[in-house]
């Protein structure tokens, strides 16, 4: 689309407001439990945990945040968890990259819901993935009581953290642990379990069984100080490796430790001088139409993307719904596979819709991922598909081996793999895309993206017919008002949980993200990525050829 038509017009006014809608719902994310919370720990001397890492990263350094919108609208009963009741993400600590986590105490005491147990098991998935260093700064009163059922105790809950812990000990991932709160009950695992254990004096408290539990359990009196204070901890139990008067000295030693660290094997991906995009990544958000069915040409957003808008592309006379090809981002060497949203046409002359996958891209797409592995390129994929093209000539061409050769190359690869979710994700395009069950490193989502098994539409009329035929078979008769009334209830109800923020609160995605940040979370996704050396060989499983 040619920039400055009335039409780019509209889709920029239309995305710059969606984009001033996702920042005010992110300031309003990162006051926590709100400025009272606040107040009140500042009265106790005590940093906030974005404070808190602000102070421990690298000056002139920015910090990636991941999970913001954990939790978001969720557990509106409890009061609500924002972000989680965890901040976490990804910066530099004595120029190395590391995973942060640290628990908000201004959201219900830093206590853990189950979206916290989810990010937390997130993070270190991150960290093992790409080899990074973690760094845990705790302030927890442990789990959440009112929902225990759903945090504590099943394989992905509460306790699988403490056994990644020691899984990342195993495998030679460094993890600092600072306790600057309370550390309560089965909580003080994971700071013991971390190769090393800092605490901060008078707020900082460790132990299995606070003073009235034990008071109620064998009749004790005791102090928290006695039971699992920083002097006991460092000169008792001997269980804390050091202790600090105040939180910036403590963590100014994690700065220390972290300096100390060899530098890490690489995956030897590679790299040459970054060069800024020649066309203006700015106009991506007059290509994206306002109205997400309307077609674009995906080609002109990956132009804005890579570095000297040059791409090498791969067979792109065939299969022309799946653009796939090559180029640098950020200096770093990837494969591309993106969804063309412009209707296109084969050589024999055949229509093919934008953003549904055919035999032939499916084909074509899987050759590609294969390929990336044997060059071992990252991939890097686009997502804006409605899904798997169908009917006879689709089923007698062969969709359903051909899609099922994409799966199984995409779920096979050893190669870092990145997912940026555009628009559309629908259906079982969004597991040959690389969705979030297909291991991507890291996923981010445009404002403008939409998840979920199907269209709006086609969902809502689908579940109108289900809700009306299960009516007839009560005897009740819906009048036409009546009928629309409720399509329209549906088709709200499932148009909002389409949204990036509804993906994004359940972890769906990691992120949501500016495209004009894009580049910028690739660049230090791939750079984790290449913290971590592929030593696996590629295989795929048996293919339908």
């Amino acid at each position: 689309m040619e920039p400055k038509t009335l039409q780019f017009n509209k889709n920029e006014d239309a995305y710059r407001l969606l984009l001033s809608r996702y920042r005010q719902m992110r300031e309003q994310i990162q006051l926590g439990g709100g400025k009272k919370q606040i107040e009140k720990i500042k009265k106790q001397h005590k940093l906030t945990a974005r404070e808190r890492i602000a102070y421990l990263i690298d000056r002139g350094t920015s910090f990636l945040e991941l999970g913001l919108f954990a939790g978001y609208d969720m557990y509106a009963e409890a009061g609500g968890c924002p972000a989680g009741g965890v901040v976490a993400g990804i910066g530099y600590v004595s120029g190395r990259q590391c995973v942060m986590v640290a628990n908000d105490m201004t959201v219900k005491a830093g206590a853990w819901f189950p979206i916290t147990a989810k990010k937390h098991l997130r993070m270190q998935e991150i960290a093992m993935q790409n080899h990074l260093p973690i760094i845990y700064l705790v302030d927890s009163a442990g789990v959440f009581l009112p929902m225990q059922d759903e945090v504590f105790p099943d394989k992905e809950h509460f306790g699988r953290v403490f056994y990644n812990n020691a899984r990342m000990s195993a495998m030679g991932i460094p993890q600092i642990a600072a306790v600057m709160g309370s550390c309560v009950a089965g909580g003080a695992y994971l700071p013991v379990m971390s190769d090393e254990l800092l605490m901060v004096r008078g707020n900082g408290s460790m132990f299995l069984a606070g003073p009235y539990l034990v008071k109620a359990a064998i009749g004790e009196e005791a102090d928290a100080e006695a039971l699992g204070g920083a002097d006991m901890h460092s000169s008792i139990s001997g269980t804390a490796d050091a202790r600090f008067d105040s939180e910036e000295a403590c963590l100014d030693h994690i700065r220390q430790l972290m300096g100390l660290m060899a530098k890490p094997q690489d995956a030897g991906l590679a790299h040459v001088s970054p060069a800024p995009p020649r066309k203006n990544p700015e106009e991506i958000y007059g290509i994206i139409p306002d109205d997400p069915t309307r077609p674009y040409d995906m080609q002109e957003i990956i132009d804005r993307i890579v570095d000297d808008s040059a791409f090498i592309p791969y067979k792109a006379d065939y299969g022309k719904t799946l653009i796939c090809g090559y180029a640098h981002i950020e200096g770093w060497a990837v494969g591309i596979v993106a969804n063309q949203r412009m209707p296109v046409r084969t050589r024999q002359g055949e229509l093919q819709m934008g953003g549904v996958i055919y035999h032939d891209s499916a084909d074509k797409a899987a050759r590609f991922v294969m390929l990336c592995n044997q060059k071992k390129l990252p991939i890097i994929f686009l997502q804006d598909v409605t899904g798997f093209m169908v009917g006879t000539r689709s089923e007698q061409a062969g969709i359903i081996k051909n899609g099922a050769k994409l799966v199984n190359a995409v779920a096979n690869s050893i190669v870092p793999k990145i997912t940026i979710i555009v628009g559309n994700s629908f259906g079982a395009g969004n597991y040959a895309m690389c969705g979030r069950a297909y291991d991507p490193r890291f996923i981010f989502a445009w404002p403008s993206a939409r998840i979920a098994v199907m269209g709006g539409q086609q969902a809502a009329e689908t579940l109108l017919q289900i809700e009306i035929s299960t009516r007839k078979k009560k005897g009740e008769q819906l009048t036409p008002e009546e009928e629309k009334q409720l399509l329209d209830e549906i088709t709200r109800k499932y148009t909002e949980q389409m949204t990036p923020h509804y993906a994004a609160a359940r972890l769906w995605v990691d992120e949501i993200i500016d495209p004009l940040d894009t580049r910028m979370y690739i660049r230090e996704a791939l750079h984790a990525a290449n913290q971590a050396p592929i030593t696996e060989n590629f295989h795929t499983g048996v293919f339908q050829v």
